[in-house]
């Protein structure tokens, strides 16, 4: 009798796995042309993050009271907390808040701008996007306030420049289908630029990072994030880590920065916001779907972490989506 060949499955990369959960939506982007002198006041977008691609020109990027970045012509800058900045060709000019700006909108998603005094030429691709996956807000959470790239520093393959030379095309272009088009070449740019930071950043000891790159603890998140509705417990996430229950717990803390029953009943609100915000489920659904075996058990939870109950949320949701 021939002797069953054992098949051993790879092992699983919690952070790979993770970034390739990562879609954008809500995107919204603006091509402008803007001539010196020029100085743009940007308003901070909560929950939205915005890059800017310097497709020809050069000008300068601030926030707050931080040095400026210059940005020349290949620069890719992303501000990943939708900090209000300042973009500007020259630090003396005053800057004029954009909604003060004549933009012409040219599709619900898609606008052009033209401001300046007729100087020096410098075209900005801008976008606003927002991850639709709930591990966004973890990722987002652990980035620097502004991340750059230049084309020149770009390696071998030549990923930035070509996918910039591609979104900027679509971007003048319109072609049918350019909005999607445009989104899945943000969705690249972004996820790129995030990994970058990633592999050239020290190991670090803890924080959401190290959580998913550690051994054990990484295959404990990855159990959550799988599937939020199980009956976790302590007992259970450290029988997947082979660990005793009280190392993993210990752990934990440790690495993540908080408890793992912490974190869990936060991931399970964080799925349920994003739900209610899209307004694809019903709260019936929502509370099996985040593991709670009652409504008033589930509301008291969310109501508990954002302050409103899950049903005040969806309504508000409504709202600004009919506004």
């Amino acid at each position: 009798m021939a002797e069953a060949i054992t098949t051993i499955p790879p092992t699983r990369d919690p952070l790979a796995e993770t970034l390739q959960l990562l879609r954008l939506t809500g995107t919204l982007y603006c091509q402008s042309e803007l001539t010196a002198p020029w100085s743009i006041d940007l308003p901070p977008l909560e929950d939205c993050m915005m890059f800017h691609i310097v497709t020809s020109g050069r000008c300068y990027l601030q926030i707050g009271d931080e040095a400026p970045l210059l940005l020349e012509q290949g620069s890719l800058v992303l501000i990943p907390h939708g900090e209000g900045h300042r973009s500007f060709s020259s630090a003396e000019v005053e800057p004029v808040p954009l909604f003060d700006l004549p933009i012409h909108k040219v599709s619900d998603r898609y606008e052009t701008l033209h401001h300046g005094g007729g100087g020096a030429r410098t075209q900005l691709t801008c976008g606003v996007v927002r991850f639709d996956h709930v591990a966004a807000a973890q990722l987002i959470a652990q980035l620097p306030p502004v991340l750059k790239v230049d084309a020149w520093e770009d390696e071998g393959d030549g990923w930035l420049h070509s996918t910039m030379r591609f979104l900027t095309r679509e971007a003048k272009e319109l072609r049918p289908g350019s909005e999607t088009v445009m989104t899945r070449l943000s969705d690249i740019l972004i996820i790129q630029m995030i990994r970058a930071w990633i592999e050239k950043e020290p190991e670090q000891d803890r924080g959401w990072f190290a959580a998913l790159r550690d051994q054990q603890i990484g295959q404990a998140l990855m159990a959550i994030h799988d599937a939020p509705a199980d009956a976790w417990t302590l007992e259970s996430l450290a029988k997947r880590t082979s660990m005793s229950r009280s190392a993993f717990a210990a752990r934990f803390t440790e690495v993540v920065g908080e408890p793992a029953m912490k974190y869990l009943t936060r991931w399970r609100m964080q799925l349920a916001r994003t739900h209610l915000r899209e307004g694809s489920v019903t709260l019936a659904a929502l509370t099996q779907m985040c593991g709670y075996r009652s409504e008033p058990a589930f509301s008291r939870a969310f109501k508990r972490m954002y302050g409103v109950a899950p049903g005040r949320m969806r309504g508000d949701a409504a709202t600004l989506s009919k506004s």
